[in-house]
């Protein structure tokens, strides 16, 4: 068990996303690590992990979904029509509320000012990269399922191969995964100061599911949808 990626837990049983989060381990874009890695890394105690895992795996997962089952085409569909519409939505919410904790209590809190500044800076990348997902390779993985199922051959895309793609989403999936390690810095984990007025509270506890959401959404991709995408491509091949 301790040879086996962190990603493999999650792909087969989303619950264990929060035992790792409780020990501050990465599951979405580093999810490729083994647990023998990450517990010498985090200065985690192997077995106490290993035997809180095995204990959740035994357990009976009512209302689990097993998205490895779904069909690729679905799986794409419920990313953009969930995940996707999430970050459209919530986005410019926060850009106006911590612009407004910026100005308000800036001066109190100087480290509003780089936190809005590091959510502008995500607002206009996670916006690139959707559309990137939505224009090319969400239809490019469609075209696979599609042909897969009539037998018709596949055209070769204009990026060459579904891997191309693939390696800028995970890259760009790396770089937000690290632009909220620091917005989670500098906010104390979400946690509002004592002065911290109701506007405070909220935006705190925005950014707090817009993270979650985030996690969600990236470890559907980097452990599920993308390496099976990378599989069903070989088959044409």
């Amino acid at each position: 068990m301790k040879n086996r990626t962190v990603g493999s837990f999650v792909a087969e049983d989303f619950r264990t996303a929060a035992i790792f989060n409780r020990y501050g381990i990465d599951f979405c874009c580093k999810g490729g690590r083994t647990i023998d890695e990450v517990c010498e890394k985090k200065s985690v105690n192997q077995e106490e992990l290993i035997g809180e895992l095995e204990r959740l795996l035994t357990q009976q997962a009512e209302g689990s979904i097993d998205f490895r089952q779904w069909p690729l085409d679905l799986l794409a569909d419920y990313i953009e029509k969930t995940h996707h519409r999430y970050v459209e939505e919530k986005i410019p919410v926060l850009l106006q509320f911590l612009n407004k904790l910026s100005r308000v209590h800036g001066d109190r809190h100087p480290e509003l000012h780089e936190i809005n500044e590091l959510f502008i800076g995500c607002a206009q990348e996670l916006s690139q990269h959707l559309k990137k997902e939505e224009l090319v390779l969400f239809p490019f993985v469609r075209q696979m399922v599609s042909s897969t199922i009539s037998g018709q051959p596949l055209n070769t895309p204009h990026f060459g191969t579904v891997q191309n793609p693939v390696a800028m989403m995970m890259h760009e999936h790396d770089g937000e995964g690290e632009r909220f390690r620091k917005i989670a810095e500098l906010s104390n984990n979400y946690t509002p100061p004592a002065d911290g007025c109701n506007t405070y509270k909220v935006t705190y506890a925005m950014l707090t599911e817009f993270e979650e959401d985030l996690h969600k959404h990236i470890h559907l991709e980097n452990n599920i949808l993308f390496p099976s995408a990378i599989i069903l491509e070989q088959k044409f091949e």
